[in-house]
């Protein structure tokens, strides 16, 4: 068998002269693999950080609105003066139970009112918890407030004589906590050419009497006309009873 021996090694020189030139070889490799840095101009600067910041670690690493809100609002607490110890995670909890309150509070005062007034008045409906005259002393209500210059209560007394004369003549039952919406929809079916007039009444009525509203002369008159004209109107009950209205008669 052959034995392995080591090349050059019977001439010792000729193996320093073979390291000698693999030497300069290894280190043109070495080097080879070193970039020399570059400096980007300011474009070319600019567009490496807009490709590095599209990449979808950055967008994802993003703090929430929400998040980004709770920050804002710490920041402007802290801005008033505190020591910049704010614990976020522990003072979140009774800042949110403080706007809750608040809340409530608001709505107590400002909703709950307005609900009960709609409510009262549905339940007073048309003539208000006052007893129910008839209609021609419902009238005398109107111009005496009339002639005062008293145009809500014109109004109101005017449209209130308007649905009182429809119950006197049967063409409306007579019903209490009845709303003027409801007296305007009953009496239309019966005085279609007159709906959309009923129903202009109705609205002024509410928001006369529910609503605050200031009245006028005009709308006083355009309310007593509207109650003259259907008293000499007959009701036609037959189109009342194709809409499925039973009306007494």
């Amino acid at each position: 068998m052959a034995s392995f021996r080591r090349p050059c090694s019977r001439h010792p020189s000729r193996f320093l002269a073979y390291r000698m030139k693999a030497v300069p070889f290894q280190r043109v490799q070495a080097l080879g693999r070193f970039e020399p840095p570059i400096t980007p101009d300011r474009e070319e600067a600019r567009r490496w950080a807009e490709e590095e910041l599209s990449k979808p670690k950055y967008p994802e690493a993003r703090p929430s609105w929400i998040d980004q809100l709770w920050r804002d609002f710490l920041e402007w607490l802290d801005s008033l003066g505190g020591d910049g110890t704010v614990d976020g995670a522990n003072f979140a909890v009774p800042v949110i139970i403080a706007l809750a309150v608040v809340l409530i509070v608001v709505a107590v005062l400002v909703v709950r009112p307005r609900l009960n007034a709609r409510r009262k008045s549905a339940a007073a409906g048309i003539y208000g918890k006052e007893p129910v005259v008839d209609a021609s002393a419902y009238r005398k209500l109107a111009r005496d407030a009339a002639g005062n210059g008293d145009w809500p209560a014109a109004v109101v007394e005017q449209f209130r004589a308007l649905v009182r004369s429809a119950e006197e003549r049967d063409i409306i039952e007579s019903r209490a906590g009845r709303t003027a919406d409801e007296a305007a929809v009953h009496l239309g079916q019966v005085f279609e050419a007159a709906q959309t007039r009923l129903d202009d009444a109705a609205h002024l009525f509410d928001a006369v009497r529910y609503g605050k509203q200031a009245a006028t002369r005009e709308d006083y008159d355009t309310v007593r006309l509207l109650d003259s004209e259907l008293l000499n109107l007959t009701p036609d009950f037959e189109a009342h009873s194709r809409h499925g209205f039973a009306v007494p008669r």
